[in-house]
């Protein structure tokens, strides 16, 4: 269900209540939760439904509050929508627009749970309704350039991954960079650093830090560098994800985990038209961190010196480079 469906739906349940409550439309019912739209009487706020048998659900002084829109406990009365049910509410100041893209959202991922416990449903709804609040506590209008292009770089790892052999899900597991960790893949018993850039001379990456290259966090530890150009042959950010999702349609695991990703990455497809570059790949390479790679950790640093970022020309650089799948091996992962 899209946004413009969210928001008919919201339109044909517009109308006078004879009794205060909740008039409500089903939109469906998976093994983990069933889920409506709905308007409450006398407010006449626009909300999602959701309930999840046989789980305890938080009071609602406990759940999240935010700009935009609030969850709360709702009672539905008797018959068979009794129950414990949580709605998700518009604020009176909030953008009907935004908030059904954020509902439409939030029903896409919960129909997906599929088998999924309810527990863990649940907990899933509650982490993408509190990033959905922090999205707009941030007033987030989409991916700056240089996040574009960095998602766009792991894009392309990500799939050269399962190229290499790494099966869907263990990829996907792996990936770490959306979600802030120190290295974007923690694979096997090591780890990957992901780093693009564009242009058609030299192959600079830019360090962000001086642990992001410290192999004593982290060992064995490679570094992946893509050199990306413009092209109208390339493919856009959003043609990238629309490739994935399409290969990970037979796993809906692996597509959740995809998904969670994105989001946290930034990326949400009602910003899709602010991606028109088209990334084409003009070089990859793969090195071992180690000595023969030139970098700047805390132990080559004077101690004076807490944080720094740098740049690091591949094209000056004589370290052997390594072949994918023969790194999975090392990792322990194929």
């Amino acid at each position: 269900m899209n946004s413009s469906a969210v928001l008919s739906t919201w339109k044909a349940l517009h109308g006078e209540f004879k009794t205060p409550g909740w008039r409500s439309i089903d939109l469906f019912q998976t093994s983990s939760c069933r889920v409506k739209l709905a308007r409450h009487s006398p407010s006449n706020h626009e909300a999602l439904l959701v309930t999840f048998p046989n789980t305890k659900l938080a009071p609602t002084s406990l759940l999240p509050k935010g700009k935009g829109f609030r969850m709360e406990r709702a009672n539905l009365g008797e018959g068979s929508d009794a129950g414990q049910w949580l709605a998700i509410v518009k604020q009176p100041a909030g953008c009907i627009d935004l908030f059904a893209a954020v509902v439409a959202d939030i029903a896409e991922r919960l129909s997906v749970t599929g088998d999924t416990s309810t527990d863990l449903a649940y907990q899933d709804l509650m982490g993408r309704v509190r990033g959905w609040q922090e999205f707009m506590r941030q007033g987030r209008e989409g991916l700056s350039r240089e996040a574009e292009q960095g998602l766009v770089g792991e894009l392309v790892f990500l799939d050269n991954l399962m190229q290499a052999g790494l099966p869907s899900y263990s990829a996907l597991e792996s990936w770490k960079g959306p979600s802030d960790g120190l290295h974007d893949f923690i694979i096997g018993i090591g780890a990957i650093e992901v780093k693009s850039s564009i242009g058609n001379e030299g192959f600079l990456v830019r360090i962000s830090s001086l642990a992001q290259l410290d192999d004593s966090h982290s060992s064995p530890l490679y570094l992946a560098a893509l050199r990306l150009r413009s092209s109208d042959q390339g493919l856009t950010l959003n043609e990238l994800i629309a490739e994935t999702r399409t290969k990970l349609t037979s796993d809906r695991a692996a597509l959740n985990l995809f998904e969670k990703a994105l989001f946290d990455a930034g990326y949400l497809d009602m910003h899709a038209d602010n991606y028109i570059r088209k990334f084409q790949s003009a070089e990859f390479k793969v090195l071992l961190v180690d000595s023969t790679l030139p970098r700047l950790t805390n132990f080559n640093t004077p101690p004076a010196i807490t944080w720094a970022q740098y740049e690091i020309d591949l094209s000056s650089v004589t370290a052997p480079e390594l072949e994918l799948p023969e790194i999975l091996e090392k990792l322990g992962v194929i």
